[in-house]
């Protein structure tokens, strides 16, 4: 194979004659990571560019490593050796790893056992970012309630299967979508039929992402407390005007900084904020001065995000290789994140990564001690149920005795969940609950 029939040679800076580099295994053949270092080296040689994540292309490269420790046996020092020899993984991600599957091992080292997750969908923004990828409508109250009408109906319907199965609910997440795009008397409703129908007793985390700082009213946040939430979501993804507005977004930095005082006010002990490296036109001096301003902030929970450019976002519309032909100097971002979050008290827990992300760089989670997300660490551990309501969400049956897991969708257009109602709740007792039976 010719280096030219893999690669876009345009997009990357060749070599004489590098097009025509034969790529070709050796005879006798090789196994599929020996054959992945093997390709990686000529395309590293005939390109000069060395991604930090070595060959791997998972999204989920904590949860190998979790694996390597607590199902394989191996130490940290095995596994460290592993992601650096085997998988080409450099010394500052391999770091990285390490440090964040010590950090989130509190969970990760314990089972779930019964403990499954509840995930909440509500597919509604104010408006869409030029980047997103998710269910996000922009409706009036009138579609909103007529969701709400499928919504309590699925909750009704799963709430009792999941009481008859003996699961512990460990964590709820209500995501979407800006489930506080709903009104203060929808989300009280809401919150209250959840809460009747499964047992919270032992809840251990009650989250609601409130992404979006101009839907946050103190009235909403004494609705969301008074039900149990303990944990919210700010997301600004920047705090620079210009790009606010090229991104798409109708609030303003000001409203970041009113949204956390009605937090912070209204009880609720937990922030999470999201942030993202590598939008379209921000230097990494923008960037930056979106980490001052958040740290000012100081919410328990700082994630950041490489941009990942999803084939349904406007921003691929517009240019399919933005990802390929912009980096934004996004690596020498995450990692000055990293060291400045680090230095500031944060600890990274969490991980993933996903397609089409510039440079192909992580998501990392960080948090204060004390702090750390159950339901962050347990998606992405990949090790518990997820039980998953409304438009767009995603079941997933654990089998640990396989580990192994199934998953169960539905439909993530919201008017044809309204009208399949029966059929997603039917999914559900057919493929989710038989492995939650199990368990009794």
């Amino acid at each position: 194979m010719l280096i030219r029939e893999f690669i876009k040679p345009d997009l990357f800076v060749l070599e004489d004659n590098a097009e025509d580099a034969d790529i070709s295994l050796p005879e006798g053949g090789m196994d599929r990571n020996a054959a992945k270092r093997y390709l990686y080296d000529a395309l590293a040689e005939a390109t000069g560019y060395r991604p930090e994540w070595g060959t791997l292309t998972g999204v989920r490269p904590a949860k190998l490593a979790t694996e390597m420790l607590y199902r394989d046996g191996h130490s940290e020092k095995e596994v460290f050796d592993i992601f650096r020899k085997e998988y080409y993984v450099n010394e500052e991600k391999a770091e990285l790893l390490q440090e964040t599957c010590r950090n989130q091992s509190f969970i990760t080292s314990d089972p779930a056992g019964d403990k499954v997750a509840l995930y909440v969908g509500i597919p509604f923004c104010p408006t869409r970012c030029l980047y997103c990828s998710f269910t996000s409508n922009q409706v009036g109250e009138a579609e909103m309630e007529r969701y709400l009408g499928a919504l309590f109906s699925e909750i009704r319907a799963v709430g009792s299967r999941v009481r008859e199965s003996g699961a512990e609910i460990e964590s709820i997440y209500f995501g979407g979508g800006t489930p506080t795009s709903l009104s203060a008397e929808m989300l009280d409703r809401l919150l209250g039929s959840v809460c009747s129908e499964f047992d919270t007793e032992h809840v251990r985390e009650f989250c609601v992402e409130a992404g979006r700082p101009d839907t946050i009213t103190a009235e909403k946040l004494k609705v969301l407390k008074d039900h149990g939430v303990d944990r919210v979501s700010i997301n600004p993804q920047t705090m620079n005007a210009e790009t606010l507005e090229l991104i798409g977004r109708a609030h303003s930095i000001a409203d970041v900084y009113t949204a956390f005082d009605l937090v912070r006010a209204s009880g609720i002990p937990h922030v999470n904020t999201d942030l993202i490296a590598g939008l379209p036109g921000e230097s990494p001096e923008m960037f930056s001065n979106t980490l001052d301003q958040i740290l000012d902030l100081g919410p328990d929970n700082i994630t950041v995000h490489t941009l990942a450019v999803k084939r349904s976002s406007r921003l691929h519309e517009a240019n399919q290789d933005y990802n390929y032909e912009t980096d934004n100097n996004v690596g020498n971002i995450v990692s000055d994140a990293r060291n400045r979050l680090t230095d500031s008290g944060y600890r990274p827990y969490y991980m993933y990564r996903q397609k089409h992300m510039l440079g192909n760089y992580e998501n990392v989670g960080y948090a204060r001690p004390g702090s750390e997300s159950v339901y962050n660490i347990r998606i992405m551990d990949e090790h518990q149920t997820i039980v998953a309501l409304g438009a767009g969400g995603i079941s997933k049956a654990y089998y640990p005795e396989e580990n192994r897991l199934e998953r169960v969708p539905n439909v993530s257009n919201y008017s044809i969940y309204i009208d399949r109602i029966d059929e997603m709740i039917e999914r559900k007792n057919q493929k989710l609950f038989p492995s939650l039976g199990k368990r009794r």
